[in-house]
């Protein structure tokens, strides 16, 4: 019998749009700093601000979203999430201050939350049931694209070209999505009312948050709390280093570890468990930044790139994996969006803290004690989530013995 057919007209559409919409996240995400410190005069906080108001806008906007969705359909908000950023990537060159930029990032966050709510909503109707799982990895592979192409394509238009060019290519990779997204069309699927969603769920339209979720998602903040740190501001550390040369490959090389690296560390987690992934992953993580706080060579700087990469590349994917599995089958897109949402959080505020630090601190020595700070993170997945898991596994069979 033959497969369903996955890549159709649709999923490319979709896959394009959450390529692109991801590139300008990241394309900006390591510019705007460099930006705001040298022509906009702004503070080493107001920078790291420019990073945490995206995300809050984002991290609010997410709930607000998925009651549209049910609403008005998955289509409207999609469209109109691409209109919003669109609009907010050509309002770019109009911003002459760190607070006419904020206001600026924070509509554009507007856009962001909806936009990603929205096509993780439509990806799933478009993908065949009985091809979700390599369907989903395909999807999961455009943002790691976005992720490694976006900051190395941002900083070499930003160094070799100037803003005003790279705010011109920002604005049509936004426009690109938008023409991508036009061409997507949906199934038609049986609309639900509420209270049909409420009676075979059990979960009330309100509920934005999947209470079995929020230990392992609180676990994934911590660690964003310090990865914010790195991403965020990793192209002025490699500024103050002379390293800008290879600055945009420190996310290449990550993505590339990380795409090398997810297919077995997925499975070693389905055969021998989430604790035997994430402890060593914990532990390359801080090994990682610790060898980025005294690179002062391309080797070492790139070497920190690959171990944060497979570190932190593999503990993110199994803390989200544990945040689904923990959850009831119908609760597992609740469960998803629970995740992300305490994820940017912690992104969000460690954003911010690590640009206050930054402007008293050397960005060297941060990262220093980061690495030691992911070390007690150990302790953190042990409280939050391995120690919670251990006795509820011993009830289990305590149970089944009785």
């Amino acid at each position: 019998m033959d497969k369903p057919k996955l890549w159709t007209r649709d999923f490319i559409g979709i896959a394009i749009t959450n390529f692109l919409v991801f590139t300008t996240f990241y394309y900006l995400l390591v510019t705007l700093p460099i930006y705001a410190l040298q022509e906009l005069h702004g503070a080493e906080s107001e920078a790291g601000l420019i990073t945490t108001v995206f995300l809050i806008a984002s991290i609010l906007t997410r709930p607000f979203a998925g009651k549209w969705i049910e609403k008005s359909g998955k289509y409207i908000a999609f469209i109109t999430s691409l209109l919003v950023l669109s609009a907010a990537s050509i309002f770019y060159f109009i911003p002459q201050s760190i607070s006419g930029l904020l206001i600026l990032r924070f509509f554009h966050g507007i856009g962001f939350g909806m936009a990603t709510t929205a096509i993780g909503a439509i990806v799933a109707d478009l993908i065949p049931d009985s091809r979700k799982g390599e369907g989903m990895g395909y999807y999961g592979l455009t943002l790691n694209l976005g992720m490694a192409l976006g900051p190395l394509f941002g900083l070499t238009v930003m160094h070799q070209a100037g803003t005003h060019v790279m705010f011109i290519i920002n604005a049509l990779c936004s426009l690109f999505a938008l023409v991508a997204g036009l061409f997507v069309k949906l199934p038609k699927k049986t609309i639900m009312s509420e209270r049909t969603i409420e009676r075979r769920t059990g979960m009330k339209i309100g509920g934005y948050l999947e209470n079995s979720a929020i230990p392992v998602s609180l676990v994934a903040a911590f660690f964003a709390l310090i990865y914010s740190g790195i991403v965020s501001f990793v192209s002025i550390y490699a500024k103050e280093h002379s390293l800008m040369e290879v600055a945009g490959y420190f996310f290449v090389v990550y993505a590339v570890v990380l795409l090398i690296s997810r297919p077995f560390t997925g499975k070693w987690f389905d055969v021998f468990g989430a604790n035997t992934i994430i402890y060593p992953a914990i532990v390359c993580f801080a090994v990682g930044t610790f060898l980025l706080s005294v690179s002062n060579t391309s080797l070492l700087f790139l070497s920190s790139a690959a171990l944060i990469g497979l570190g932190w590349g593999t503990a993110f994917p199994s803390l989200q994996t544990i945040a689904i599995q923990v959850a009831p089958p119908e609760k597992r897109a609740l469960a998803t969006a629970t995740f992300y949402s305490i994820f940017d959080l912690g992104f969000g505020i460690g954003s911010f803290t690590f640009g206050i630090v930054a402007s008293k601190v050397d960005h060297g020595s941060i990262y220093f004690y980061c690495s030691f700070l992911i070390l007690i993170g150990i302790g953190v997945y042990y409280l939050l989530h391995d120690r919670i898991s251990s006795r509820s596994i011993v009830k289990k069979i305590e149970k089944k013995i009785s």
